[in-house]
């Protein structure tokens, strides 16, 4: 497990474009920081992802999490609410934050602008898949921890992505739970299959013994190993495309 070696200037809300906002943590010092966009689960930015913005921070790193939902929050056995809120995060709702949190990013003289990291979780680990194809060599790298939807047989709550591999330019890292009942061993197969057709630079891990949202810390399904060890290996991806 990697050390935490830096501490946090600052750790809050900050203002976006369009009226929107995220959560930014950023190192003390004067940088230049690399940046990371961090993106949420279906649960809104609660206190475990504003964690995760600060995990990246303490390692040296620039992170803001849009706040897809405006500042709405979920409990996890709230899936009775989550699911129409699901049906208004079209993908071009959902760009409109990555646009806004890059805008950001640009604007800040202690944060590296040649390219970003993106990481998320669930539905922001689609996002990110999404804004590696969208945005090119300004993500050189993107995490997707369980990002469901991205290449499954039949769509769900958004548009499968499969048909966006050959707009891949960075390096991907796809984190998988070997007992994930909702990304099945054959969604991982066609991805790759597509990943490796189109001669991308990619990482697929699963992960024996963990299920769907293993690394958020706050649920039943959480596995502190193998999250630990997915995160070990998205900072070695960061430290290795971003530094």
């Amino acid at each position: 497990m990697q050390q935490r070696s830096h501490a946090v200037a600052r750790a809050e809300f900050v203002p976006i474009a369009g009226g929107r906002r995220g959560y930014y943590a950023v190192p003390q010092g004067d940088g230049p920081f690399p940046g990371v966009l961090v993106y949420q689960e279906a649960f809104g930015i609660n206190g475990y992802m504003e964690s995760e913005v600060r995990r990246l921070a303490e390692h040296g790193y620039a992170a803001i999490a849009p706040d897809l939902f405006d500042g709405e929050t979920f409990s996890y056995d709230q899936f009775d609410k989550v699911m129409p809120k699901l049906q208004t995060m079209t993908d071009d709702v959902q760009l409109g934050y990555v646009k806004a949190a890059l805008a950001f990013l640009d604007g800040e003289a202690n944060v590296t602008h040649d390219a970003y990291g993106a990481v998320g979780f669930c539905m922001g680990g689609r996002l990110a898949f999404l804004t590696s194809v969208t945005y090119g060599e300004k993500i050189a790298a993107a995490s997707s921890f369980y990002g469901g939807g991205i290449a499954p047989d039949q769509p769900r709550h958004f548009k499968p992505l499969l048909d966006r591999v050959p707009d891949v330019k960075g390096e991907l890292l796809l984190n998988y739970g070997a007992d994930d009942e909702g990304i099945t061993p054959q969604e991982h197969a066609r991805l790759a299959e597509a990943l490796s057709r189109e001669k991308k630079r990619y990482t697929l891990s699963v992960y024996p013994g963990a299920p769907h949202g293993f690394a958020s810390v706050d649920r039943p399904s959480y596995r502190r190993d193998q999250a630990e060890t997915a995160w070990a290996e998205t900072l070695a991806l960061f430290d290795r495309t971003l530094r």
